[in-house]
């Protein structure tokens, strides 16, 4: 029993050793992840202020737009009311070229079925495969010749409603290889692939 006398003490410590093993462990995270934490906080603020003065920025840019436009519109009032008396000159406001306005997208003629029962392989074009050979002939689509009549207004029609493969119409030059093979000429070859 002498030996046990002993263990009450030995217990004791142990239980302050754990205790400050643990205030020692709060104290350590609380150090590496508290003020990371606050670290990333001031981070975002830091952010989140440098936005709101990009914001006030632009802001201030669009204000001074709105004043030019103003007084651009006020000098064209007083210069058509001029011009009502005599014929003025017109007024270029911009030294810029003003580019020509896309064509309004216009569907293509389609067809309710192949001519003769027959639609020509549009896989022949690259760019076609079965999927998207299928979904051509369900907007009726059947013929190289259909396909080499579009007109740049047709092609942005297409472009916009291949589902799923938008654009495809003008970066696989479609119109181009459909009139090759109208004429009966040879399918573009394949890219091989790399090895």
């Amino acid at each position: 029993m002498d030996m046990f006398k002993e263990w009450g003490f030995l217990l004791g410590e142990i239980w302050i050793l754990i205790a400050l093993a643990l205030l020692l462990g709060l104290f350590a995270g609380w150090l590496i992840w508290g003020r990371g934490a606050e670290a990333q906080h001031t981070g975002a603020n830091d952010e989140a202020d440098r936005l709101r003065a990009d914001l006030a920025a632009c802001r201030g840019k669009l204000s001074d737009c709105e004043t030019a436009g103003a007084r651009a519109a006020s000098r064209i009032a007083e210069l058509e009311q001029a011009g009502d008396s005599e014929k003025a000159a017109p007024v270029f406001v911009s030294a810029e070229p003003v580019p020509a306005p896309e064509p309004a997208p216009q569907r293509p003629q389609a067809l309710d079925g192949p001519r003769d029962g027959a639609a020509d392989d549009l896989k022949l074009i690259k760019g076609i495969g079965p999927q998207m050979e299928k979904l051509c002939n369900s907007l009726g689509f059947f013929h190289f010749d259909q396909i080499a009549a579009w007109t740049d207004s047709e092609i942005a029609w297409v472009d916009e409603n291949l589902e799923g493969f938008k654009g495809r119409v003008t970066r696989d030059e479609w119109v181009s290889q459909a009139r090759v093979l109208a004429d009966g000429g040879p399918p573009r070859p394949m890219a091989e692939k790399p090895f």
